[in-house]
């Protein structure tokens, strides 16, 4: 899952970018709305964590912005204020879902999960294809009954290739998925990652290599 995180409080941005990257999700931050738009415009991601009270350009204007460019993107949007009305303006002008500051770590990254769920077809929140079953919530892989211990990246492949349900996916939209802005593109790293991964789950492989296309299971 590909996130951008946008959050003026840059102690706060990056921290929450560090928890949301240990639950194997790619992700992007950026301290200021004008920033915003312009990662928006050339990256697509599955969720937008956005604080309302952003310096240069508002958290509600760039909320319009994805509305307006009708991105699959899903926006939680973050506030100081806990005051219902604001919750409602939030979620009027195109906001998926509001959580007020403070907030408890945990219910962010479930509230970013189910989020991120909704941009694509609905599938069962534990995902089982050719004797794998992976569980995002738990973090959690199994391949026949047995547990496999998986790196962020490595599940965060895997559930990339689970979700395309046997459909070929290229290194770049792995890498797009996978991996944030500050990866260098031109990097074998998807290419060690899979097999690793392959590694890892063991024989006989599930990880096909599609030549000139990509990877399926």
């Amino acid at each position: 899952m590909r996130v951008l995180v946008v959050e003026d409080e840059q102690l706060l941005a990056d921290a929450v970018a560090t928890g949301l990257r240990r639950e194997a999700m790619a992700v992007d931050v950026v301290y200021d709305g004008a920033a915003a738009l312009e990662r928006i415009a050339v990256n697509d991601y599955d969720v937008v964590v956005l604080d309302r009270d952003l310096p240069l350009v508002h958290g509600d204007d760039v909320c319009r912005k994805v509305v307006e460019l009708g991105m699959p993107t899903r926006v939680l949007m973050l506030t100081a204020s806990g005051d219902v009305s604001d919750r409602v303006a939030g979620l009027e002008i195109g906001a998926d879902d509001y959580l007020p500051k403070p907030f408890a770590f945990s219910e962010l990254i479930a509230r970013v999960r189910a989020l991120g769920r909704r941009t694509t077809v609905a599938l069962p929140p534990v995902l089982e294809r050719a004797g794998i079953k992976l569980d995002p919530n738990r973090r959690e892989v199994f391949r026949d009954g047995r547990e496999i211990q998986l790196a962020p990246k490595e599940f965060a492949v895997l559930e990339v290739l689970m979700r395309s349900e046997g459909a070929v996916v290229s290194a770049e939209q792995l890498l797009e998925k996978a991996w944030d802005e500050n990866t260098d593109p031109f990097t074998n790293v998807v290419r060690v990652t899979v097999m690793t991964l392959r590694r890892k789950l063991g024989e006989p492989p599930v990880i096909v290599t599609v030549p000139g296309s990509g990877y399926r299971i």
